[in-house]
């Protein structure tokens, strides 16, 4: 091997930020019900290279390979403001807003990020309330009270503008349950990048949630997730990317988006047993359901 010639080592760490190719197309069009386009083009850009509008080349990319329709989710005020006028003028993506619940203890004004993002709920295109929730993983005992009081106001929002309640629970499954018990759930709840066992999902399933499964579950170590979606009902199922993370097999590691939601829809198919193109349209019809209707996605670009 000559001294120029890349080492595999060395290739591996050039391709980690590339964009994996695209995978084979779906037999019906299916949803990413959970990307970031915000974060996923300012860290890792588009797929294919620079674009004058990189939100409609990303739009352009998913439908290529049957992903014809985004749910945009915010985290924090700027992200929720950006993704609700995004979704005004890319007729492919929806919005929902909200504060993420690792950013809320670190707000100075929490009431004034929370009228912001009662604002934005308002609009027509956004669509749901999220990503909000609990994390015991990254913010400890001191900030979970926070959390609490910021969970439990998205709550209200979602419920006083009859939006979908899109919810992000990492370790925290007892404490999500019991404090939508209390404050009652809206009458749509999405479980994002769902992370529970079969007993949790069988719970969650019972109370008529909406499990959103990701690129998690093509995961070597995931068989506790895959027997979750064994039980969860195709019309209770969605699929998302969370972009430009967790990518699914086998491009692990690489940066994620929306086009590559077809891995994980067939490895879905191949966990439950679902006829492929049967889930593509049950996972359509229920994205419609929760976040719909979309504008007719042929028209991608800006207005």
């Amino acid at each position: 091997m000559s001294e120029t010639t890349e080492t595999r080592k060395q290739r591996a760490a050039r391709r980690a930020g590339e964009f994996p190719p695209a995978p084979e197309p779906l037999p019906r069009p299916v949803l990413d019900s959970h990307t970031h386009l915000d974060i996923t083009v300012s860290e890792a850009g588009v797929p294919g290279g620079p674009a004058e509008d990189p939100v409609a080349a990303a739009v352009a990319v998913a439908a290529s390979v049957g992903v014809d329709r985004l749910v945009q989710v915010g985290v924090d005020v700027a992200s929720s403001r950006w993704g609700a006028d995004v979704a005004d003028a890319h007729p492919a993506v929806v919005a929902t807003v909200a504060l993420h619940p690792n950013e809320a203890p670190r707000l100075a004004d929490l009431d004034e990020a929370l009228r912001e993002i009662e604002a934005l709920a308002a609009r027509d295109r956004v669509r749901g309330i999220g990503e909000t929730g609990m994390d015991f993983f990254r913010t400890g005992e001191e900030g979970r009270a926070v959390q609490e009081e910021s969970f439990r106001a998205h709550i209200a929002i979602a419920k006083r503008y009859g939006k979908a309640l899109v919810i992000h629970d990492r370790d925290a499954h007892a404490d999500v349950l019991r404090i939508l018990d209390d404050e009652g759930a809206p009458d749509t709840v999405v479980l994002h990048c769902f992370s529970g066992d079969a007993d949790f999902a069988a719970e969650c399933v019972r109370r008529g949630y909406l499990l959103s499964f990701a690129g998690t579950v093509t995961f070597g170590s995931a068989g506790a997730l895959r027997e979750a979606a064994a039980v969860t009902p195709v019309e209770q199922v969605l699929v998302e990317t969370d972009a430009p993370y967790l990518t699914p097999m086998p491009h692990r590691g690489r940066p994620n988006a929306s086009y590559l939601i077809p891995l994980t829809v067939r490895s879905l198919a191949e966990t439950t047993g679902a006829d492929l193109d049967e889930l593509c349209a049950a996972i359509s019809a229920t994205g419609d359901r929760v976040f719909g209707p979309w504008q007719p996605s042929s028209s991608t670009g800006g207005s």
